[in-house]
């Protein structure tokens, strides 16, 4: 287990190498001039150039590079075009308000898909199983534009309970602070909670079929008992492969959620940063990302032996056994 850990971590490096180049040429794909965007349209040529010189646009682009990864490998992410403060500091100022938003829509997904999923299976082939196969594959299908333009017009137009957009502030007491995080939490929940229940009744009908589940219902015990301690235990692994996946997947969704609800996170942060054409902001944004799905999926496989004992990361393949 330790030596597949410290194989992981050695994989980490190129595959964050391979980010950052990608992430490089991307964002000098990205229509428009950052010195023009930032002096405006009142700005002269001589302007816009001497601009472009003080933030060395004007370098080579394979210059650009290597001093980009030269800053990377000393923990320097870049100093932001528009808001003229280290990348860094603006990600560890919209990081936790992201985290919020992402944990409490897992949390909605993982409380209602998972048991939607045990349920579906345990009743297979009946009205309900049906109707909650229906319900996901709608809830998968859904854009989270769409459902996050709705819930705004129905319940902060039209009926008024929630917020419409911002974060609330904590100082302002709890409960104003969760009206602000109900819709873009439920909006962002949406598609976890539909694969939760899917991938948990897929993964419960297989092992509900095992003779063990038919030894423990033939020594009398309730059928609340087999399916949540002995069925359900051993289903987990499929469902710890998709939780790591939908981690990484919300911060990525939260760029559309938190665009809708003016939440501010780095989604929102994002958005901007390429509205303004500040590349320095996008390049560290998902760098960083990309470092927490790295991150996520070897806690995943960390979590696969403390669930299943039997899995062996010795020949280097995690699922193993």
């Amino acid at each position: 287990m330790g030596k597949y850990i410290i194989r992981r971590f050695i994989d980490f490096v190129p595959t964050i190498f391979v980010v950052a180049v990608i992430v490089f040429i991307i964002t000098r794909m990205i229509p428009g001039d950052p010195a023009a965007v930032m002096l405006g349209p009142q700005a002269s040529v001589e302007d816009i150039k001497a601009m472009r010189e003080s933030l060395g646009l004007n370098e080579p682009l394979y210059v650009q590079f290597f001093q980009y990864l030269g800053d990377l490998l000393t923990g320097n992410f870049g100093v932001s075009l528009t808001y003229n403060e280290p990348v860094v500091q603006l990600i560890l100022e919209r990081f936790p308000n992201t985290l919020i938003l992402a944990i409490s829509a897992l949390i909605i997904a993982f409380l209602i898909g998972v048991p939607a999923g045990i349920i579906s299976a345990s009743r297979q082939n009946s009205f309900l199983d049906y109707a909650v196969m229906l319900v996901s594959l709608i809830g998968v299908s859904m854009p989270i534009f769409w459902l996050g333009v709705m819930l705004v017009l129905y319940f902060s137009v039209n009926l008024g309970w929630f917020p419409a957009t911002g974060m609330g502030d904590m100082s302002e007491g709890i409960i104003p602070f969760l009206k602000h995080l109900v819709l873009p939490s439920i909006t962002l929940a949406t598609i976890p909670m539909a694969t939760f229940a899917r991938i948990t009744r897929s993964s419960m009908l297989e092992v509900i079929s095992h003779d063990y589940i038919k030894t423990a219902r033939s020594k009398g015990l309730s059928e609340f008992i087999v399916i949540c301690k002995h069925a359900f235990k051993n289903a987990l692994t499929p469902l710890l492969t998709v939780l790591g996946m939908q981690i990484s997947a919300l911060l990525g969704g939260a760029v559309l959620t938190e665009t809708i609800f003016s939440w501010p996170g780095m989604g929102r942060l994002i958005v901007d940063a390429i509205d303004k054409r500040d590349f320095v902001v996008v390049q560290g944004t998902v760098l960083f990302i990309a470092v927490i799905f790295v991150l996520v999926n070897l806690l995943v496989d960390i979590m696969y032996k403390v669930v299943n004992p039997r899995v062996n990361y010795s020949s280097g393949k995690g699922g193993s056994k």
